[in-house]
Formats: C-alpha cells, sequence, structure tokens
C-alpha cells in the first residue's frame, strides 16, 4: 500500500465513512434479524454450499447444456474468453443500436462494457437508481449490492440540482425518487437494446434469475427488442429448482430483506411482445419472434481459477455483499479502499487475484484482518479469510506486484522473495517475544522509548502512538515449573493450559488467573513448553512459517493427548487455530485430534460448572454490573455465550457489545499505515463500553484488551481474570 493510499484510506474515513458505516451497520443488524426467523438457516446455507460445489466440479458439462437449451429456445449463447473477446461480441450485437439501457451489473463493470460502448458510439444509461447516480457523478461503485451506499440524500440532491438544473430543486428521498422514475422511463422507452446481469442461471432451461429491489431490471428485459444478459461462468447452477436457496438466502444475507422487492424468473427469448410506444394499440406478435437474445457467458480467469485449490471457493460467491457489510473495516471506508478494479469486501480479494491479477489484490489486501466475522455471514460458507492469506502470501513473493504498492520501506523483499520488513517483524513476534522476556524489565524501557519508536515507525512502520505490552521477566512456564507443588486434584480432570505467546511472555498474570481458577474448580492443570501456535506469521500471509509452528505445536502436544488430557487456551484466536485454520495447516488427522481435544478457557469452566463444579469457588458477585466485548474469532466459534453464562453463574450482570470487532485484530492497529482506522473502528465500541456504566470492563482477547486500553486509558481485565479466585481453594 503506498502512502498516498494511505492517505486515500483516511480521507475516505472522513468522507464516506458516516454513510458507509450508517448504511452497512443497518444492513447487517437486519441480517441477524432475518435469518433468525428462518427455520433451518445453517440447513439452507449447507444447501446453497452444495449445489455450488457441485456446479463448479460439473461447469465445463453445465456450459455445454446451458448453450444447448437456450440456443433450442432460439436465442445465442457466447462464452468469451476474457473482457476483449466478451466487449467484441456486445459490440456487433450493437452494430446498429444508439442507446442500450441496463440493469446492474458487477460482471458488466468487471469487462467495463460501458466504456467499450461508448467506444463505438452506443449511448449507455445504467437504469438502477444507485448505478444512475454514479454515472452521473462519474464514480465507480463502492458496494457491490449498494452501489452508492457512500453518498447520502443531500449529496445526491445536490449532484442532481447541479447535473440537471429542474425547475424546482429537488430535496427529498420522494422527490429524488420520481425524478429519476420519470427520467429513466422515458431513456428505457427509447432504447434499442437491453443489458442485464444474471443472479444465476440455470443449466436445465436456460432461466435466468435476476433478484432485484427495483423493476428497472424487468423493464430493461421486456422493452426493447435485443437483450444481452452477461454473466459469469460460475452464476450456472444445474436446475430450476436448485434455486430456492438461494433465493431465500441472498436478500436476506445482503440487505436483510425477507425477500428481495422483485424475483425474476426469465426463460429467454421471451414469449410476451414488445412494446411500441410509438403506437401502443398495434397488436404485436405474441410468440417472441421479434426479440433477439444473447446470453454472453465469461470465463476471464474463472476457469482457471476453478483449477486452483485456493482460489475455487471464490466462485461460491453469490454476491450478496454479506462479507462486505459484517466487516468492520468495510464499515469505516467502503469499496472505494476497501477494494481493486471492480470488487469489493472481503471477497474481493479472490475476484480481484482471479479475474485482475494480484497486482490489483495487492492494493487493499491487507485490509482484511483475517478476523473471520465473514464467515458465519456468507450464505455458502466461503473460507474467506482463508483466501485472503493464500493472496497475501503469493504476494509476498512479489510476483506481478509493483512494488510502489506497498509503503515504502515495506516492500517485498526481491533478493530473499518474501514479505517485507514490516511483515517480517510482526510474522515472527515470538522471537520478539523470547528476547523482550530474555532482557526484561531493559527491553520494555527500550521498545517503548522515545527513540526507538521512532525508529521502528521509520524503519518497519510501527505505530508510535502504540505501547508495547510489557514483557515478564519470568514466563508463565517457568512460573509453573518453579512454585510448589500443588496437592493432588481430580484425577479425571486433567488439562494442558496451552502457553501463547502473550499469555507466556507477556500476560502472564492472565495465565495464573487461568491456572487458579481451573485448580478451585479441581482440575489438575499443567503448562509444558510450546511453540507459537503460527496465528502470527500466518495474518502476515507467511504460510510456510505458520504450517512449520503449527506441526510445532501438535508435536509439543501429542503426548498429553495421548495421555487424556484437554487443552485449554486462554487467547481465542489461538482456538481458533487448533480448531478450524490447522485443517490446512497439518494432515486431517492431526488436525482433528487436537480439534476434538481442545476448548476456549471460560468454554471449559462452563463444562466443569455444568458438571458439578461450584460457582462459589470462584471470585462471585452479587449483581455488579460488567461490560463484555468478546473477541472476533470468539463469535465466530460459537464461543461468546459461554462467558456470559459463566459471569452470571458468578452473579455478575453482564452487558455485551454488538460491535463486530475492537479494530486492534493482532498486529493490523500495531501497523502506521492503519492506526487511525483501527481506532476509528474501534470507536463505536468504545462507546457501548461507555455507556454500560458497569462496575467492571471485560474482554477476552489481548487485541480487544490493548485497544480497549487505548480508547478508554483503561486497560481492562480478561474474564478469567475477574473471576479468578485471588488463590486455589485448599481442598
Amino acid at each position: 500500500m503506498s502512502k498516498s493510499k494511505a492517505e486515500h484510506i483516511r480521507q475516505l474515513m472522513a468522507t464516506e465513512g458516516e454513510s458507509v458505516g450508517e448504511n452497512t451497520r443497518g444492513f447487517n443488524t437486519g441480517r441477524y434479524e432475518s435469518v433468525a426467523r428462518l427455520e433451518d438457516y445453517e440447513g439452507l446455507k449447507d444447501q446453497a454450499r452444495a449445489i455450488k460445489e457441485d456446479a463448479i466440479k460439473r461447469l465445463p458439462e453445465l456450459i455445454e447444456e446451458v448453450e444447448e437449451t437456450v440456443e433450442e429456445n432460439g436465442g445465442t449463447v457466447y462464452v468469451a474468453d476474457d473482457a476483449a473477446d466478451a466487449n467484441r461480441y456486445i459490440r456487433e450485437v450493437c452494430d446498429d443500436a444508439n442507446r442500450l439501457v441496463k440493469s446492474k451489473s458487477m460482471t458488466s463493470e468487471e469487462i467495463e462494457v460501458n466504456e467499450a460502448l461508448e467506444e463505438s458510439d452506443v449511448e449507455v444509461v445504467e437504469t438502477d437508481l444507485g448505478e444512475w447516480v454514479l454515472q452521473v457523478a462519474e464514480e465507480a461503485p463502492s458496494h457491490i449490492v449498494a452501489p452508492a451506499i457512500h453518498k447520502s440524500r443531500e449529496e445526491i440532491a445536490r449532484l442532481f440540482n447541479d447535473h440537471f438544473d429542474p425547475e424546482e430543486e429537488l430535496e427529498t428521498a420522494e422527490e429524488l425518487t420520481a425524478f429519476a422514475r420519470e427520467r429513466l422511463g422515458e431513456l428505457i422507452a427509447g432504447a434499442d437494446v437491453g443489458l442485464t446481469g444474471a443472479n444465476f442461471v440455470t443449466a436445465d432451461s436456460g432461466t435466468i434469475a435476476l433478484v432485484t429491489s427495483e423493476g428497472n431490471a424487468r423493464k430493461t428485459v421486456t422493452v426493447p427488442e435485443t437483450q444481452i444478459a452477461v454473466a459469469g461462468v460460475e452464476k450456472i447452477v444445474p436446475t430450476v429448482e436448485d434455486l430456492r436457496p438461494f433465493v431465500e438466502l441472498i436478500g436476506r444475507s445482503g440487505t436483510g430483506q425477507d425477500i428481495t422487492s422483485y424475483v425474476s424468473l426469465l426463460t429467454p427469448p421471451l414469449s410476451s411482445p414488445t412494446v411500441d410506444f410509438d403506437d401502443p394499440e398495434t397488436p404485436l406478435a405474441d410468440d417472441g419472434s421479434d426479440r433477439d437474445f444473447h446470453l454472453v457467458l465469461i470465463d476471464n480467469g474463472r476457469l482457471s481459477m476453478r483449477e486452483d485449490e485456493d482460489l475455487r471457493e471464490t466462485l461460491y460467491c453469490i454476491r450478496c455483499s454479506a462479507c462486505a457489510n459484517t466487516c468492520a473495516n468495510f464499515q469505516s471506508v467502503g469499496g472505494h479502499a476497501f477494494g481493486g478494479e471492480t470488487y469489493s469486501g472481503g471477497i474481493a480479494t479472490g475476484w480481484e487475484a482471479g479475474v485482475h491479477g494480484l497486482d490489483s489484490a495487492a492494493e487493499f489486501n491487507d485490509l482484511c484482518t483475517g478476523c473471520s466475522r465473514c464467515v458465519p455471514a456468507c450464505p455458502v460458507g466461503i473460507d474467506i479469510p482463508w483466501i485472503n492469506t493464500v493472496v497475501r502470501d503469493r504476494i509476498n513473493s512479489g510476483e506481478d506486484v509493483p512494488q510502489d504498492v506497498l509503503v515504502d520501506g515495506l516492500t517485498p523483499d526481491a533478493e530473499t522473495d518474501g514479505p517485507g520488513i514490516q511483515k517480517r517483524l510482526f510474522g515472527n513476534v515470538e522471537t520478539l517475544a523470547k528476547v523482550g522476556s530474555a532482557f526484561a524489565p531493559l527491553s520494555n524501557w527500550v521498545a517503548n522509548a522515545g527513540p526507538a519508536s521512532a525508529v521502528l515507525e521509520r524503519v518497519a512502520g510501527v505505530a508510535s502512538e502504540r505501547t508495547f505490552p510489557a514483557f515478564q521477566r519470568t514466563t508463565l512456564v517457568e512460573w509453573m515449573d518453579e512454585r510448589e507443588a500443588v496437592p493432588p486434584l481430580d484425577p479425571d480432570r486433567k488439562v494442558v493450559l496451552y502457553p501463547d505467546l502473550y499469555t507466556n511472555y507477556m500476560l502472564v498474570e492472565r495465565g495464573k488467573a487461568a491456572v487458579r481458577a481451573l485448580e478451585a474448580l479441581g482440575v489438575e492443570v499443567l503448562v509444558p513448553e510450546a511453540p507459537g501456535s503460527g496465528r502470527a506469521p500466518l495474518s502476515q500471509g507467511m504460510i510456510d512459517t505458520a504450517r512449520k509452528q503449527a506441526e510445532g505445536v501438535a508435536e509439543a502436544l501429542d503426548p498429553y493427548l495421548e495421555a487424556g488430557y484437554d487443552v485449554v487456551v486462554v487467547e481465542p484466536s489461538d482456538v481458533a487455530m487448533f480448531r478450524s485454520d490447522y485443517e490446512r495447516l497439518l494432515p486431517e488427522s492431526e488436525a482433528e485430534r487436537l480439534s476434538e481435544a481442545s476448548y476456549e478457557i471460560l468454554e471449559y469452566v462452563y463444562g466443569l460448572l455444568s458438571n458439578g463444579a461450584e460457582a462459589d469457588e470462584l471470585a462471585t458477585a452479587d449483581g455488579e454490573a460488567v461490560a463484555y466485548h468478546s473477541h472476533c474469532q470468539q463469535r465466530t466459534l460459537g464461543l461468546e455465550p459461554y462467558s456470559v453464562e459463566v459471569m452470571e453463574a458468578c452473579g455478575y450482570e453482564v452487558t455485551t457489545t454488538d460491535a463486530e470487532c475492537c479494530g486492534m485484530a493482532g498486529s493490523f492497529g500495531y501497523k502506521e499505515q492503519y492506526y487511525e482506522l483501527s481506532i476509528d473502528v474501534g470507536e463505536s465500541m468504545a462507546t457501548e463500553l461507555e455507556a454500560a456504566d458497569a462496575d467492571h470492563v471485560v474482554a477476552s482477547g489481548t487485541s480487544c484488551t490493548d485497544q480497549i486500553g487505548d480508547l478508554r486509558d483503561e486497560e481492562p481485565e480478561h474474564v478469567i481474570e475477574l473471576l479468578a479466585p485471588p488463590q486455589r481453594t485448599r481442598r
């Protein structure tokens, strides 16, 4: 990311952030409410994913089936190799046309068909209201569903008044909509060609499914004599019956609507007659003989993506925008920053890398923090963080990525063919932690001294505004080795407390609290030597390094798994590594074994209380109020309720935040180029915590406690620190 790009982010936060944030959070809230009303939301998601998996697996034969079906119906199918090929064909179809009207289509944005047609003197008119606003403003979409989401009503009113100079100034939403309806209606009536996209194309009947919030797409299809539909080849599904789960999911996922305003199933060529606006009384043939239909299926890198094991899932995408709406960073900057040449949001990295190349993806890839909140939001269960990580790993190689794409001095190292200084620093934080601990407290003074901070910011892009957590001279592992022997506890309850990097080298008191809490509940606790989980290098796109660390963790914990120990983890991001990411990094049997034996600390405590342990053994309260922010990956794994249940069992009244992310996201908030964005994201969480006016503010992740501490000038406790007794209860 160049320095000018960082300035661009700052500018967008100031000019577009408020509108984008308000709208995306509204969509996201609507999604939560709408999917809650579905009887079997997860089942529908499983169905949708299975259909897409099958369709992409059989894609070549489905393309052939669509060709045969549409041509039997009297239409024409053209499979375009790339954007230039598609535009050449579309220009030929429009050879005698003066005006083409089109409904919203991201695929048409991808191939830049508007520009291609205008070069051939064909007037192109966007009929979707948001797209038309942007066409008038000469801007690109900032969101794949709501393209003008970054503009307020007042901005649109000023734009229309300045551009069209109406007799009476437009002001209200009703006035703007009425003006657009009348103006666009006239333009559609005089069009020679209509162009739409397609949400889905069914192979068995050639049916085009359009899911829209406006009626413009239907007019675009039915009024002109010539219709063109453009769609990526991945939009094909086998049958009309396969549309059901997608129709149920797409509106709910994108805008929080139970169903969008218009679901149109069109099997062209249409049998309805075209409309003659000059002579509407004259009957026309009703057999569709006066219609001309062309389906342009576009490859443009998709078939190569199909063969790419890591990018293939991108093709399952149904363009609902849930990944953008749920992303805290997107909520602050929108798609003009969190996007490439065409696509925006979390899934955009896969699309941009696949259809435009790594250089486009590199412009915004680091805005994905891997928080994973998009994963449960995706209606087809795409592992979007993994796609972003893989692309980041490829960008790190420097291949096809201009050297000025990243911050000066932080570019991929051409000689070593790897990540730049900043990513190397944060990806190898385990080494820093070991050195810092060995030389504490001197290392703490040096790390946070003014001169050192200035050097780190200049050389490695570490934000000087941040204070590093203090390294501890005695690690958690060493403390456990040196402390007095503990009397025997319940032999059936024995755990390995995994010493994650922060708990072992910096937040040792948090680890001690976890040990005290578990022992108070009768559990035998061991804290063995073990390497970092690999989360740090994985977040920087250093997959090989992460894999080596994962292998080290598996080797270190294997003897304890063999002996029947459970693995308890304090840091939620490491639980996520064990349960999710290790599926990609370890052999299946090893990953499954560790996943099944691993528990987040409050999840484990909840299990103990549910099986006879007494909450009175912990630090209890009598109605004290707690404001609680749950870690992103803890929520994704469905673990947040355990913390709440345990605190309530101990007598606390708990209020939780709604903010999707604290904004810190591991190393993200420490990076100079993202510091202001990180703070902006965290402000909504901080506001909620202040409004709670609680006796205690607690969180469940290191990133969260760091960010809350910076925003509130007071470091919160981890949940386990709140609940741990002062010392182990002797039995």
